[in-house]
């Protein structure tokens, strides 16, 4: 779901907008645009209902990190059923523009905040950002170890809260990695893809 710099996939000229729509919560059946790039990727309807039917025990309350935000799809998802709060961020101009447009007509300047940086180079967490997050989505461009490198720096600066979930969305046919400061606890393949489910250590 996501769009280009070192954290995305090359995209060029925008060609229009697209549309999804919300699976579940209390915003459930809204539809959102993105703007359509090559190379964006949202994350399908049915995967995310699956997705988040596997996340339902940590999504309430929680504090959210989108670092390859893309069309914004997941952490909106989340938002609508009850994450507290999420920080997402997106380095493409086009999709940040997208993601303020929606979060300003759903009223959602409050619950959340862009990070404009290189998803793999986020650094020590800021005390701007707050208090460490609980759920980590990670959904950047196949075959490239962004997430891997993205995964351990969240670690190393201090993004995450221990037993913090990472969701990292990779191509199915890649094998599953060993990521420092994160176990494995399960794994779904979604067609092409693959969802990892990580728990920091």
């Amino acid at each position: 779901m996501r769009t280009r710099t070192p954290s995305h996939k090359a995209v060029p000229a925008h060609s229009g907008q697209g549309q999804l729509r919300i699976i579940g919560g209390q915003w459930r059946s809204r539809q959102f645009d993105f703007p359509m790039a090559h190379g964006l990727r949202p994350t399908p309807n049915r995967v995310r209902e699956t997705l988040f039917n596997w996340l339902a025990p940590y999504v309430e309350g929680a504090k959210v990190l989108d670092v390859f935000a893309g069309s914004g799809a997941l952490f909106l998802e989340a938002l609508s059923r009850g994450a507290a709060f999420c920080l997402f961020v997106e380095t493409d101009e086009a999709a940040r523009g997208a993601i303020r447009h929606n979060i300003e007509s759903m009223g959602l300047f409050g619950a959340t905040r862009v990070h404009r940086r290189d998803a793999t180079d986020l650094g020590a967490r800021p005390a701007s950002a707050g208090p460490a997050f609980d759920l980590a989505f990670l959904d950047p461009p196949y075959r490239k170890a962004l997430g891997e490198t993205a995964l351990q720096r969240l670690v190393k600066g201090g993004w995450v809260v221990p037993g913090a979930i990472g969701v990292f969305e990779r191509a199915r046919d890649e094998p599953d990695p060993e990521i420092a400061g994160w176990t494995l606890i399960d794994a779904r393949d979604y067609g092409a893809a693959r969802v990892l489910f990580f728990k920091a250590t």
